[in-house]
């Protein structure tokens, strides 16, 4: 039989005559009263559905309970009841006795593996009691779910129960006790003694405390600048200069498949970086920052021949700030530390010929850093000059080179590998390819953002355009080492373009600013779109160093043989394989250190204005 309870009016004492205040009792009572049902009840206009956490996983992740306190329509209630820790320890000692001898004795493997499971459990208790201390205590949860009626109740329901299976979690409703149940949920009340004995679990106060909603959603370095939300709608603010613990650098990967919202994320990371003082160089391959770098009155250089876009191979860059550095733009990644300005301009040098010329060989290679040496003793250039205290013009160029290898041609006897490498350095001098390569450096930034433009090389040969990136890089890292003190960004998008097992050395270059990077005030962020060229096997040695080195990692939506590359790399739980499955566009998995979120980037509307039309926005 359903039974109406009205909650008992307001009783004013007076003279000894009780007084009842209509206009409090009409406001707290509900149109049409309360009826209580087996499962569903009815408040007011609402129909309300109770449940109760009756089992928990063996372990759960900070901020496990916002999953019901952020579900729309549904209340959720914690409660935590003290207990003696001896009492309890004597509870659990029995316990672990008694299922010993349970495991020993029965026959019946699963009984045996919860047994064993629950034994575990109980000494992990134990210890975190007597060993550390830890407050103890009854744990009582319930998730009250509201709807107009019952299509709306059993909506909320769903979503009530979703969340309790992604939290491994086994829930159920209340029968037969919804008034006692509507009670312990309502806040004028406190838990009734029969639902504590029906709900009550022991745990220590840290994983009741750590469920609490308020402590998992978002993600904040209390500074730096907003970038997403959560899952659960907490925001997510980054300080990639923010080092220490598990993030000991400030490089980021960004990973994901065409038009799922790189290149969004990206600009606005760079955005937020430039409106902090950062310094910006974009290695840009598709023009995509061409826009941006305008708006924000920027220098766009065009390394395809432009004349605002040379950089001079034969221009001996100082060392870096850091005097026992190792060479790392050396292809073979050797220990050139103590090394001059000139001995490790002739390494890098050699790596730019190589990838500009393939062909040649080891005495072809010999004859040539030979006449280099003699060209720039001509220019008063020595492996002991100190380089830092000359300008642009007092290094020589390509013309230089072949004229000088010109000269040697007219005084020896006829010599096969001088004329090759002459006819190779003519077309630097004076060929199609002088427009690249042959003059002093132009480039002369002077903003702090700075677009590389490399889109007008997509038609020139494999070995033009691995040959320009390379001189490009260098020219960066130039920027980055120079002032330790200085926040330089390098965003180099588009860098499957860079994935040719072939010609490996600008992939080499990266993955060794990737390293060193962190030693200055500096950082890397790689973006490539098509992540099966970025993880196959043939340049996986390089390239998977790049990501693993990544404080920041963040992986955009992605199928097939990509989806699975990267959740075998990087061992994806469930959830973050189904979310990159699922390909919404700007939803994504990010690595910040150790910890992981979903993401949702949200840009507001004045970084849009900025960003431009280019890049699929």
């Amino acid at each position: 039989m359903k039974k109406i309870i009205k909650p008992k009016p307001k009783i004013q004492q007076k003279s000894n005559v009780e007084v009842i205040n209509a206009a409090l009792l009409n406001a707290v009572t509900p149109f049409g009263g309360i009826e209580f049902g087996r499962v569903i009840s009815y408040i007011g206009e609402n129909m309300i559905k109770i449940y109760t956490i009756i089992s928990y996983p063996e372990s759960v992740e900070i901020g496990w309970l916002a999953k019901f306190a952020n579900i729309p329509q549904a209340v959720s209630v914690q409660c935590f009841i003290p207990c003696d820790n001896a009492d309890l320890i004597g509870y659990l000692s029995r316990s672990i006795t008694q299922n010993i001898g349970i495991a020993e004795s029965t026959k019946e493997p699963i009984k045996r593996q919860r047994s064993l499971q629950a034994v575990e459990d109980a000494e992990k208790l134990m210890k975190q009691i007597d060993h550390n201390g830890e407050t103890v205590g009854y744990m009582c949860n319930l998730i009250m779910a509201v709807g107009k009626d019952k299509n709306e109740l059993a909506a909320v329901c769903r979503k009530v129960e979703s969340a309790a299976s992604v939290l491994r979690v086994k829930i159920r409703a209340f029968p037969c006790v919804q008034k006692e149940a509507f009670k312990s949920v309502s806040p004028f009340y406190g838990i009734e003694p029969e639902i504590e004995m029906m709900t009550k679990y022991n745990v220590p106060f840290s994983t009741f405390i750590g469920g609490m909603p308020f402590v998992s959603p978002g993600f904040s370095d209390r500074k730096g600048f907003y970038f997403a939300r959560d899952s659960q709608g907490g925001l997510i603010t980054l300080d990639i200069w923010t080092r220490g613990g598990d993030r000991t650098n400030s490089n980021m990967t960004i990973l994901g498949g065409s038009g799922k919202g790189k290149s969004t994320a990206l600009k606005s990371i760079v955005l937020s970086e430039y409106a902090r003082g950062t310094k910006i160089i974009c290695i840009d391959p598709e023009s995509e920052f061409v826009e941006m770098c305008g708006k924000l009155g920027g220098d766009k250089i065009d390394l395809a021949g432009g004349s605002s876009g040379k950089i001079n191979p034969l221009e001996i860059r100082p060392l870096p700030s850091e005097t026992t550095q190792a060479s790392f733009m050396a292809a073979d990644g050797e220990d050139d530390a103590g090394m001059g300005a000139m001995a490790l301009h002739f390494k890098t040098f050699e790596v730019f010929f190589k990838l500009y010329a393939p062909d040649l060989n080891e005495i072809q290679k010999a004859i040539l850093k030979e006449m280099l040496e003699q060209l720039y003793a001509k220019f008063n250039i020595t492996w002991d000059t100190d380089v830092t205290n000359l300008k642009r013009e007092d290094f020589p160029t390509f013309k230089d080179l072949h004229g000088l290898l010109k000269e040697k041609l007219d005084e020896t006897e006829k010599n096969d590998e001088l004329e090759y490498l002459s006819v190779i350095i003519r077309e630097l001098a004076y060929g199609s390819d002088s427009f690249l390569w042959n003059g002093h450096t132009t480039i002369n930034p002077k903003s702090g953002f700075i677009c590389l433009d490399t889109h007008a090389l997509k038609d020139c040969s494999p070995s033009i355009k691995a040959a320009q990136y390379y001189n490009a890089l260098g020219w960066a890292w130039e920027q980055m080492s120079r002032n330790r003190n200085e926040k330089i960004l390098l965003v180099a998008d588009e860098a499957h373009l860079l994935c040719d097992p072939n010609t490996p050395q600008s992939l080499i270059f990266l993955r060794n600013v990737a390293k060193r990077a962190r030693k200055y005030m500096a950082a890397l962020i790689v973006v490539s779109q098509s992540i099966q060229d970025f993880l196959n096997d043939a340049v996986k040695i390089y390239t998977q160093a790049v990501v693993d080195l990544s404080a920041y990692k963040i992986f955009m939506g992605c199928n097939g043989l990509e989806l699975h590359i990267i959740t075998e790399t990087y061992r994806l739980r469930e959830a973050e394989h189904d979310r990159l499955e699922s390909e919404i566009r700007g939803q994504g998995v990010m690595f910040a250190g150790n910890k992981r979120l979903f993401i949702d980037v949200h840009a507001p509307d004045w970084k849009f204005e900025y960003m431009g039309n280019a890049g699929g926005i």
